[in-house]
């Protein structure tokens, strides 16, 4: 597997052909997906050919949004993974554990493996940290931008109702971020609290 090389063709198709409307889905947050499923790896004992896999998903888990849509981006992430991986010398099996991961990540994620629960708390991980309203903003724009949200409270009734439902899969993800989750959530409970029904 010529996994830096897979790695240099992918995100040279993110730079050049991803929306500029992808305030979230942008190779900024390929970029930290793959930084924090590297972590996770480390974390839950992950390496050799599995490490090399999951960091081929991160890359590719968003490619999907080279067509420029929200629904069934994993779906074309993972066809553009079969085209495309098999001239770097991934096997087909191996290609299918990819795509496996990618399909974990489609909300409401459907982990089977600890693989696709690293990749899909690397996709989130952001819901417990620092930077959670930061990042949170750059989805609010990118869903205003696409009409898929009519306005801020519309927003924050998503965010709640979204944050209520999700849980983090890996051990390392629900004992660091799930806390620091929570106290979000309780604070945009009080939020949307106060609008009028």
């Amino acid at each position: 597997m010529e996994y830096r090389a897979a790695k240099q063709h992918i995100l040279a198709k993110l730079r050049t052909e991803l929306s500029d409307k992808l305030y979230y889905h942008g190779m900024h947050h390929t970029l930290d997906v793959l930084r924090v499923a590297n972590a996770l790896c480390e974390s839950e004992g992950v390496n050799g050919h599995s490490l090399v896999l999951v960091k081929t998903a991160a890359l590719y888990h968003d490619a999907g949004f080279i067509k420029d849509k929200h629904a069934g981006h994993e779906y074309e992430g993972c066809l553009m993974a079969r085209a495309i991986l098999p001239g770097f010398g991934y096997s087909k099996e191996d290609i299918e554990t990819i795509c496996g991961m990618i399909m974990a990540t489609k909300i409401p994620q459907s982990p089977t493996n600890l693989l696709e629960e690293i990749i899909c708390d690397a996709d989130l991980d952001y819901l417990g940290r620092d930077d959670f309203f930061q990042i949170g903003e750059t989805l609010y724009q990118e869903l205003t931008a696409y009409d898929l949200l009519p306005g801020e409270q519309a927003w924050n009734r998503l965010q709640v109702n979204f944050l209520t439902a999700h849980h983090f899969h890996t051990p390392t993800n629900r004992k660091l971020r799930e806390p620091v989750k929570r106290k979000y959530l309780e604070s945009l409970k009080n939020l949307v609290a106060t609008y009028e029904v």
